[in-house]
């Protein structure tokens, strides 16, 4: 008998066999389960591996319904045994019935401070209303850091003034991971992308979305803003190529189907004329791009990507990888063909690859999820 879709699924979501002894199985596990832990719905994952190992695991929970705005609170999960385990859940910004979210950390390789960009509104003023300059309050830009590898984290502090131009409505920090620059003479300068909106003046009531970055050049004390790309773009990650060039990899509303991508070569001040029509496809959601290697003791360029692998639908979680700076992604994998949405990626101290994703079997928001696999695993035995 032929298990049907949805039977498959479930199969696939909860009873897939691990076994974290061996280094080419596919470990699943659940991070944050909706209705559980005092929170509705978990959303916008965010992953980071610290310089000592640690890895940090932030998200959206969203206290009494899965919508964007409402009482959201930011938390936290750590792990010290490489990604195998993670402590209790930990709120780390909390405002009453107010909306704290969009956790975008980076770290300083300089310092080893951990900064955290979030951003913040009123529970009762919905993106629309903001976006269309119609709210009671704004969405505003807000800081935090750990010294001690998330540990114990600092009140939050605002940067809207410096952040956020005047003319922006709606804005939100990532969501996903900033970078620090590696490359050239804007080296550790550390790089949060960003996206925001502008009121239009015809028709009334009208808006449409851009993306730029925040940048700091003293180990995050001072935040400017970039340039911004237009028309109609969304939420954006940013990585660095091996030549110094920061290439932003763009959620594209002028069209479906694609994402889009421009690069600076200046370190993420200016842009190039956006592509709205690059080789990865999307159904119009964020999505995760993020540089795996080089790394001491492997000197090989990879870049990793993941969305939802459909241009119609959020579906199909899948990672994808380049060996020529984005130019090509020469290997895919499924990681879970059922409903699916926005991922974050990172490397584990055991160079695993881990994607932290939101999925489930009706829709994309029921879990957020992390797997972990191997590069040998993911090309296909072509690359240990």
């Amino acid at each position: 008998m032929k298990l049907n879709k949805l039977f498959f699924f479930i199969l696939l979501f909860f009873i897939y066999p691990i076994n974290a002894n061996d280094t080419n199985q596919v470990v699943y596990q659940d991070l944050f389960v909706g209705g559980q832990d005092g929170y509705h719905t978990y959303r916008i994952p965010a992953i980071l591996t610290t310089l000592k190992g640690t890895v940090l695991v932030f998200c959206e929970g969203r206290k009494n319904h899965g919508g964007d705005a409402g009482d959201i609170d930011l938390l936290l999960k750590r792990s010290t045994d490489g990604g195998k385990t993670f402590s209790s859940q930990m709120i780390i910004w909390d405002d009453a019935n107010n909306t704290c979210g969009n956790p975008c950390p980076v770290q300083d390789e300089q310092t080893g401070t951990i900064w955290l960009l979030s951003t913040w509104n009123l529970g009762d003023d919905k993106e629309r209303k903001i976006a269309e300059g119609n709210s009671v309050n704004t969405r505003r830009v807000f800081i935090l850091k750990s010294d001690d590898d998330g540990a114990t984290w600092s009140s939050t502090k605002e940067i809207t003034s410096t952040a956020k131009n005047k003319q922006w409505k709606w804005y939100a920090t990532g969501p996903g991971i900033g970078i620090q620059l590696k490359y050239g003479k804007n080296k550790g300068r550390l790089i949060i992308p960003c996206d925001h909106s502008i009121a239009l003046r015809y028709p009334e009531k009208s808006f449409t979305g851009g993306s730029h970055t925040i940048y700091s050049d003293d180990n995050g004390q001072n935040w400017k803003i970039s340039e911004w790309i237009y028309p109609n773009c969304g939420e954006s990650q940013v990585i660095e190529l091996i030549d110094g060039t920061v290439l932003m990899d763009i959620r594209n509303h002028q069209y479906r189907g694609k994402r889009a991508q421009a690069l600076s070569y200046d370190g993420g001040h200016s842009w190039t004329k956006i592509d709205f029509q690059t080789d990865l496809i999307e159904p119009l959601c964020q999505a995760s791009i993020f540089r795996f290697a080089p790394y001491k003791g492997f000197d090989k360029s990879i870049i990793l990507f993941s969305n939802p692998h459909s241009a119609t639908q959020r579906v199909n979680m899948t990672v994808q990888a380049s060996l020529d700076e984005c130019k090509t992604w020469k290997y895919s994998k499924s990681l879970y063909q059922g409903p699916t949405a926005y991922s974050c990626l990172a490397r584990l101290p055991d160079n695993r690859i881990a994607c932290m994703y939101e999925a489930g079997v009706k829709k994309p928001y029921e879990k957020i999820v992390l797997v972990s696999f191997t590069l040998n695993w993911l090309t296909n035995g072509k690359i240990k």
